[in-house]
């Protein structure tokens, strides 16, 4: 809205504003948090199946080096060897892709739980305008996923150097092993760089967590006159509750009055508080149909006057009546007595 241009937006987001978000796919998603995950997936399905993996690699290989001289070389005869190599590669790597799937689904569902926006994953054209394609690649969002990435590239690396470098100096004895325990040797040193890469990773995945909430945030950070706007929008506007709120008090103020001409007696305080009971044979206490002060308490007596109820002055008794009793309710046992006498003195004066 133009008055709203000049507001800072200062109030936190409502829950609305917040379900809104996330029906359009706006989360707080760290894609860092996604690929420690799928990292730490990847090396338990290596740790868990490593000896495995390794021992069907290195039979697979023993076998096509011990008959690589029966191979056939025509492409009907090899065609039956690639099929079971590719079987034996698929079955080795299984165990990895399945925990990296797992890990991948971990990852978002911690983050933001079973979500999906069909919202953010219908198309849109707005995304193939290249006037905004370069607003999002200069903008300072893009700029730190470049430091960010950057960052990663150097901390990584730098892992893998310093471990490759600890193991230096074993690298002139693998000549000496044969083909299984280089591949085992080999298999530990990726696990083991695989491993403080993992730490290095959570660490950055913590801190960038961290930015996406505060940035998350941020961009639903609402202005005062948008708090207002959708408070009107989910709770209606307040002059109009206002209004609705007086016309019901209205008629229950008429229903009320319309009740006075049928009470047993109307016992003031003398002015300024008025409350209406009635009684009749077979009821087991006396009940309040009408009640008010000041000017409603005024009316009552009017009422009553018009219509012949006989009106008592008793103040502790009407302001006993006034607190304690709610219209249409019987009153307490307490109060059986005082109200018991002044009802025997109304009928006394009726001659009943």
């Amino acid at each position: 809205m133009p008055e709203d241009s000049g507001q800072e937006r200062t109030e936190q987001a409502t829950s609305k504003k917040r379900q809104d978000a996330r029906e359009k796919g706006q989360v707080a998603l760290s894609r860092e948090v996604a690929s420690t995950m799928v990292m730490l997936g990847a090396l338990m399905a290596m740790a868990l199946s490593g000896t495995w993996s390794v021992g069907r690699l290195s039979g697979l290989m023993t076998h096509f080096w011990a008959n690589s001289a029966k191979l056939p070389i025509s492409s009907s005869g090899i065609q039956p060897f690639l099929i079971r190599l590719a079987i034996e590669f698929f079955l080795t790597v299984f165990p990895v892709f399945l925990g990296v799937l797992i890990a991948a689904i971990a990852g978002n569902v911690i983050q933001i739980g079973f979500f999906i926006s069909p919202e953010a994953l219908s198309p849109k054209f707005s995304k193939l305008n290249p006037f905004s394609g370069i607003k999002r690649l200069v903008s300072l969002r893009s700029l730190s996923e470049v430091l960010k990435s950057i960052l990663k590239i150097l901390c990584l690396g730098g892992v893998g150097w310093l471990v490759l470098r600890s193991e230096a100096d074993h690298f002139p004895m693998l000549i000496q092993f044969d083909l299984i325990d280089v591949a085992q040797y080999l298999w530990r040193m990726v696990l083991k760089i695989g491993f403080f890469s993992f730490l290095v990773m959570a660490v950055l995945a913590a801190m960038d967590y961290a930015f996406q909430r505060w940035q998350y945030e941020k961009d639903l950070r609402m202005t005062k006159q948008e708090v207002k706007e959708e408070m009107k929008q989910t709770e209606g506007d307040p002059k109009i509750k206002s209004r609705i709120r007086s016309i019901q008090m209205e008629l229950a103020r008429k229903r009320m009055m319309a009740a006075v001409p049928g009470a047993a007696v109307v016992i003031t305080n003398p002015t300024h508080l008025a409350v209406a009971l009635q009684y009749q044979s077979g009821m087991t206490a006396p009940r309040v149909i009408a009640k008010g002060a000041g000017f409603v308490a005024q009316r009552i007596r009017e009422i009553a006057s018009q219509h012949n109820v006989p009106v008592i002055e008793n103040k502790p008794v009407a302001q006993a009546l006034y607190k304690a009793v709610d219209l249409g309710q019987s009153i307490p046992v307490e109060l059986y007595k005082a109200v018991a006498e002044i009802l025997a003195f109304v009928y006394r004066m009726k001659g009943t």
